[in-house]
């Protein structure tokens, strides 16, 4: 068991490191531009790393029995609704899993 001022500088520590990570790139990059490499991960890869958390949400439906697969895409018609109506990412997150929770228990 860790004491308390124990917890409390690997807690700064941690606070620190996340904090470093985070500003690194502001600090790098604020005087130039950055690589081509950076640019392309900064365009590309948000849009991969949603399409394969939908895929991995889906992966698991059994799409032939009765209801499932129903209230997935109903959620996943709502997150693209939501988002393309008020192009809100919290929005369309919290308000599909509430449509999504909401079918689960209905249906």
């Amino acid at each position: 068991m860790i004491s308390l001022s124990q917890a409390l500088i690997a807690t700064f520590l941690f606070a620190l490191i996340i904090f470093l990570t985070r500003a690194f790139p502001f600090l790098l990059f604020s005087r130039r531009e950055p690589p081509a490499l950076i640019r392309f991960i900064e365009q590309f890869i948000p849009p991969m790393v949603m399409a394969v958390l939908v895929i991995y949400c889906l992966k698991d439906v059994q799409w032939a029995v009765y209801p499932s697969g129903i209230r997935e895409l109903i959620a996943l018609a709502a997150v693209v609704v939501l988002h393309l109506w008020k192009n809100n990412a919290m929005l369309s997150i919290f308000g599909s899993t509430i449509i999504y929770m909401v079918l689960k228990h209905l249906l």
